[in-house]
């Protein structure tokens, strides 16, 4: 499973495809203050890219790997 929903948490693994969008927006439209783990995220679809910058979500950790990390703070920052 490539992303586990926990109480306020979404856990993103591996590779988290375009098919995993529908879900975590949902999710996210009923949980507005979770937050996000990427750490183990080693690809993220942009439908899911997406998804997270119009949630203005927060993230607890960020990839491991330096260049997506580097491609997802970029986009995800708000201010």
């Amino acid at each position: 499973m490539p992303i586990v929903f926990k109480k306020n948490q979404a856990m993103f693994r591996d590779v988290v495809g375009v098919e995993e969008a529908e879900e975590l927006l949902g999710w996210l439209q009923k949980k507005p203050t979770a937050t996000v783990d990427l750490s183990a995220c080693s690809h993220l679809h942009p439908a899911n890219l997406q998804v997270l910058m119009a949630a203005k979500v927060t993230v607890a950790d960020w990839p491991k790997d330096s260049d997506l990390r580097a491609w997802l703070e970029t986009a995800l920052k708000i201010g």
